[in-house]
């Protein structure tokens, strides 16, 4: 039997209040969504932890993931970034990160909020997520997409029945329980 996320996370200093606090907990704000699609995007070939403990650097160099800011970062900002040596320092993470800020800001102009795009196609089965997500941004593969939207409440999975967030996630509400 292989050990879950709920297994192992907690009491680690990083893991554990990020699977108590956040994990599978329902997003509405379009920072955070942002903020975890990048973290998610960074993620890619690297462990959650490296994340987790660069979050912080992640969180001052993209500007508390404000979509308008990081929207209009140009060239200079690239190469502060790429220099950046708290953060992942790759350079299609990076554009992808830009460029879906502005995807986030055209979603928010024609939804009202990058949330009420994701309900606007909810539920959809996961490769349904995948393929919806590969159409609007960039770098999002079926790894990346999954974790997404199980780490905001669109898929179910994030916990598993018995943990004793698995309940105080379903107080939210979180869209996969609707």
């Amino acid at each position: 039997m292989t050990q879950s996320y709920c297994d192992y996370a907690v009491g680690h200093p990083y893991h554990g209040p990020y699977h108590d606090e956040e994990y599978g907990f329902p997003l509405r704000d379009d920072a955070a969504l942002f903020e975890r699609l990048v973290l998610e995007i960074n993620q890619a070939g690297l462990s959650w932890l490296t994340i987790l403990k660069k979050r912080e650097a992640f969180r001052r160099a993209y500007d508390g993931f404000d979509p308008e800011r990081v929207a209009r970062y140009g060239e200079a900002d690239r190469a502060r970034l790429l220099a950046d040596a708290g953060i992942i320092r790759n350079r299609l993470k990076i554009d992808a990160a830009i460029e879906n800020a502005k995807r986030v800001l055209e979603i928010r102009d024609r939804h009202g909020s990058f949330a009420a795009w994701l309900d606007a196609h909810h539920p959809l089965p996961k490769e349904e997520w995948v393929k919806l997500f590969k159409k609007t941004f960039r770098f999002t593969g079926g790894e990346i997409v999954g974790e997404f939207l199980m780490s905001t409440g669109y898929l179910p999975g994030a916990h598993r029945p018995g943990c004793p967030v698995y309940d105080r996630v379903l107080a939210h509400n979180p869209p996969w329980a609707r």
